[in-house]
């Protein structure tokens, strides 16, 4: 299944709805594309919601950590909600865990920020 992203704005965080794969090819590049648009929109706070995502591979953990560091950079913050099992080891595996915010639920990425009201991905 090929990765899909929906987006919507909570305030003034963009939530990234995440679903399928994402792995090298259209999936990491569709990331990667929807991450520097969001930015280049001045967006500060993103939330990567990837509850429905069923796999990642290392390009997907790459563009993970690369839209982190383009977050940085435009001086705003990243951050994952509703990992999978196997997503969270993968993270723990690579060290990820210790570089990206990572949350079981979105109301608590959420309110990491200050936002009362949750959007549905």
């Amino acid at each position: 299944m090929a990765l899909t992203l929906t987006a919507c704005q909570t305030g003034d965080v963009t939530v990234i709805g995440l679903s399928g794969r994402l792995e090298i090819g259209p999936g990491s590049e569709a990331l990667h594309e929807v991450l520097q648009d969001v930015a280049a929109e001045g967006t500060r706070k993103i939330l990567l919601n990837m509850q429905a995502v069923s796999f990642v591979d290392s390009s997907g953990l790459g563009e993970l950590a690369s839209g982190h560091v383009l977050a940085r950079r435009h001086g705003g913050a990243l951050k994952l909600t509703c990992l999978s099992k196997r997503l969270e080891t993968m993270m723990r595996m690579t060290g990820l865990h210790g570089v990206l915010d990572i949350y079981d639920e979105e109301s608590d990425a959420m309110g990491s920020w200050n936002v009362t009201t949750v959007s549905s991905v």
